[in-house]
């Protein structure tokens, strides 16, 4: 194979592995590069628990050149049959901690630059969560957000295994998340293009298929609508909605890559666990 300084391979891209499921769990199994020099890019809820986690990405980063990670809101429970019983910053940095021990990128490394095919691009791995900014038509306030969201009976199960220890609340984290990661992204080269990992996409605008429209104030915040505008995004890679699709803002390509659910993926008409081509994107993905 030739060196990603050359030519050679690919970044690709994928999320909500949930290998909690023996299904998912037998996609992870199966999933090889294209060539020995491709990236992979890993957008969150791989699992619930920190063992798991580690192992679906000790065995991804066995196989890939490099394995980049954002964490998902499931990786942030404290969940009732993980061993790990930290909560909030305490728990993330554990995850951290567990993910450099094996060598995969976390969003408080540097950003890695690929220079293969379509590069030199940065690769930027976010960790911003929700600040219930998302409402509800008709809602004011992340107050009546949350009131109308708990009536409909649409509730997130965030509310009750992600804590923000030590923050007073997850919109208090996302805030301090969203300024630090700002400024980072602000000392990068107006010129290098950048690719931006999140959990949650960075618009509002992929959320307006939901079948329950209430869910998106658990998916992002509007402090980063400009994001895709202000810096040189090549393209904006998010999971978390379970609808793998394509779509743009201003131009800029927004590529959900979701595998979701055994119940889900069984329903769609392409393989589980397909990749997601980002650089160079696939011109059919496009």
């Amino acid at each position: 194979m030739r060196s990603a300084d050359g030519g050679g391979g690919r970044v690709w891209a994928i999320s909500d592995l949930h290998i909690g499921y023996a299904e998912n769990r037998a996609l992870v199994e199966g999933m090889r590069p294209a060539s020995d020099e491709d990236w992979l890019l890993v957008a969150g809820d791989v699992a619930e628990t920190v063992d798991d986690v580690e192992w679906a990405l000790r065995t991804l980063a066995g196989r890939f050149a490099k394995v980049v990670w954002a964490p998902g809101n499931h990786e942030l429970w404290t969940h009732p049959k993980d061993t790990v019983t930290l909560r909030g910053v305490a728990r993330y940095e554990h995850l951290v901690d567990r993910c450099r021990a094996i060598g995969v990128v976390t969003p408080e490394d540097p950003y890695p630059v690929w220079r293969g095919p379509g590069g030199p691009v940065a690769v930027a791995p976010l960790f911003l969560l929700y600040d219930y900014s998302f409402l509800p038509a008709g809602c004011a306030t992340a107050a009546e957000g949350l009131a109308y969201a708990h009536a409909t009976g649409v509730v997130c199960t965030d509310e009750y295994l992600l804590h923000p220890d030590p923050y007073d609340g997850r919109d208090e984290w996302c805030r301090a998340r969203v300024a630090t990661t700002e400024r980072r992204l602000a000392q990068l080269p107006a010129d290098l293009p950048v690719v931006l990992v999140n959990h949650y996409p960075l618009h509002r605008h992929p959320t307006d298929v939901l079948r329950h429209p209430e869910f998106a104030m658990w998916c992002g915040t509007t402090l980063t609508d400009d994001w895709h505008r202000r810096f040189p995004v090549h393209t904006m890679v998010y999971g978390h909605l379970h609808i793998p699709r394509s779509t743009r803002r201003d131009g800029v390509p927004f590529e959900e890559v979701s595998v979701g659910y055994p119940r889900e993926w069984r329903t769609r008409n392409r393989p589980p666990g397909r990749l997601r081509a980002i650089v160079p994107a696939a011109e059919d993905e496009r």
